[in-house]
């Protein structure tokens, strides 16, 4: 089944204002940071790419530092090869600037104390590592965490690679694994038959969530110019923006 789906990411996906006429968001049950992650718990975000936790759960994850929750960040990748061919951004360049931008980003959403942990598996070639990466989650994670993680059916391959590699580390100790769409909203429309409608939940984000996330969102500024040497377009689409606007995020739980 899995595999007639066309996940393609092509030009600017599903129109942010497509998502948002969807009717059957009503049916949609709510939940808080407080819910998904317990007192005593914490919360693990395991992203393939620097900005991809921000794009997913920058918002829940700034609510569970609000409430005292511990947070940690696993990077899987640095995002080096974000820019082919580019002489302006060159993979030397984006490795020392792109987890600088996360760590800007997460001083926006009052994450600055979270515990950072860089795995430095090559960008591009997550599947390729798989074992090795569930093997080195397996060494993070603990019965205590609640992980945070790219849907396994996301549509680019290092972020279903991620997801299926947190997937087997989460369940062999005993960790809550939650999914969370990234590039899901960019080749899917409303009522797509293969997502997981069933453990679809929608978090509420307040007004000052909302601004902290857009702020946190334009520290990714390799991913938001065009480049130059190049003439390649921002890596982040203008969908893609738009949907981190939002004030709701949405999670697989």
């Amino acid at each position: 089944m899995e595999a007639l789906v066309d996940r393609q990411l092509r030009g600017q996906g599903t129109e942010e204002a497509e998502w948002l006429g969807w009717p059957a968001w009503k049916a949609v049950a709510g939940v808080d940071a407080a819910r998904l992650v317990p007192e005593g718990h914490r919360a693990v975000m395991v992203a393939p790419h620097p900005d991809d936790e921000v794009l997913a759960v920058g918002g829940l994850l700034s609510c569970c530092a609000a409430l005292g929750r511990e947070v940690a960040m696993v990077a899987v990748t640095d995002g080096t090869a974000s820019h082919p061919r580019s002489s302006e951004w060159p993979p030397e360049r984006l490795a020392k600037e792109r987890p600088l931008e996360s760590s800007r980003a997460w001083r926006c959403l009052g994450l600055g104390d979270s515990q950072a942990i860089r795995l430095g598996i090559p960008d591009g070639g997550v599947a390729g590592e798989a074992a090795r990466l569930a093997a080195r989650l397996g060494e993070i994670f603990t019965p205590r965490d609640v992980v945070f993680t790219t849907w396994r059916l996301d549509g680019h391959p290092d972020h279903e690679a991620t997801a299926k590699a947190s997937i087997e580390a989460a369940a062999r100790c005993g960790a809550r694994l939650v999914e969370v769409p990234v590039w899901g909203w960019h080749w899917a429309r409303p009522a797509e038959p293969h997502w997981p409608w069933s453990r679809m939940r929608r978090v509420a984000l307040d007004a000052d969530t909302v601004r902290r996330k857009r702020q946190a969102v334009a520290c990714f500024a390799s991913q938001l110019q065009p480049d130059r040497s190049t003439g390649a377009p921002p890596i982040l689409l203008d969908s893609t923006v738009a949907r981190a606007a939002r004030d709701f995020e949405v999670v697989f739980a």
